[in-house]
């Protein structure tokens, strides 16, 4: 090309102690005049100057994910630890607890509405197949503290030795499989199951998209509801399963490999609320499934 265009870019960014490269770091991902509207959004904005002010509390938790193995006073010294010759605040070990419970979850709860989804990335590796975006759901269980309020609704894990010693969650995410980005995620008590936390997640899934899981989430009712979405999804199931074959969900076998040497004589079979899904060649899916 004969001539060149330069489209420039202005970013506003925090200044002093909460400039980029220290505290600041994560306001290159979320500006702080988004957590400000947030924290305002939700009526969580200080009363009064403090040290830990609500704009600091919500990078300090955030912080606090990306470092679970220390406390919130190790958390604040990773985050100050490049602040030479700055004024900063020195909070004693119970601030940030306190702080935290002065701001709630609601700002975190505007932030990951607002922010969550699959990125604006159109192609690589394992984004799209066949031109729907790829996406799974699976769950998971977390620790949470042991405290008096926790207790009255998350309980610990029974066992034979008097159980975990903390209270759990479960978690259930639906992501972008070529991105990783959490497109919606909901937790509850460990005492229901994975497939009881799964409706409220189906108002994420659309059309185009094309949802893989595993044979926990092989009830037939709920592959139905994830039809009634427009989503494509593609299911596990054990050879023994009996699932009703109606129009919208069929059952084909995908004879498995090992990783390395000869086929085993083992059938898992998969389900599709599509025949679509399953016109191409089914060595084509086997990449897929797995």
């Amino acid at each position: 090309m004969g001539t060149q265009s330069v489209i420039t870019l202005t970013i506003s960014l925090a200044g002093g102690r909460f400039t980029p490269g220290h505290l600041g770091e994560l306001t290159q991902l979320l500006p702080f005049e988004m957590v400000d509207e947030a924290l305002r959004a939700t009526g969580r904005v200080q009363a009064r100057l403090r040290d830990l002010p609500s704009r600091v509390v919500v990078y300090l938790i955030l912080a606090a994910c990306l470092f679970t193995e220390v406390g919130y006073s190790g958390v604040w010294r990773k985050l100050t630890g490049a602040l030479a010759g700055l004024p900063q605040a020195a909070p004693t070990a119970s601030a940030p607890a306190q702080a935290r419970q002065r701001v709630g979850s609601r700002p975190l709860q505007w932030l990951f509405d607002l922010l969550r989804g699959p990125a604006a990335i159109p192609h690589g590796p394992g984004t799209r197949w066949r031109g729907l975006l790829v996406v799974a759901l699976d769950g998971t269980t977390l620790t949470v503290p042991h405290t008096p309020a926790v207790l009255t609704r998350f309980t610990r894990q029974a066992g034979n030795h008097g159980g975990t010693g903390y209270p759990q969650i479960r978690l259930l995410a639906l992501v972008a499989c070529g991105t990783r980005t959490i497109i919606d995620a909901v937790f509850g008590p460990t005492t229901a199951g994975e497939t009881t936390y799964t409706p409220r997640l189906l108002p994420s899934l659309r059309p185009g998209m094309i949802l893989l899981a595993d044979r926990d989430f092989a009830a037939q009712g709920l592959l139905a509801d994830i039809a009634d979405t427009g989503a494509q999804v593609l299911v596990r199931l054990l050879p023994e399963r009996r699932l009703r074959v109606c129009p919208r969900i069929v059952k084909r076998a995908i004879s498995k490999y090992q990783a390395r040497g000869p086929r085993i004589d083992r059938t898992s079979y998969e389900a599709a609320t599509s025949i679509n899904i399953l016109t191409p060649p089914l060595d084509k899916l086997q990449p897929l499934a797995n």
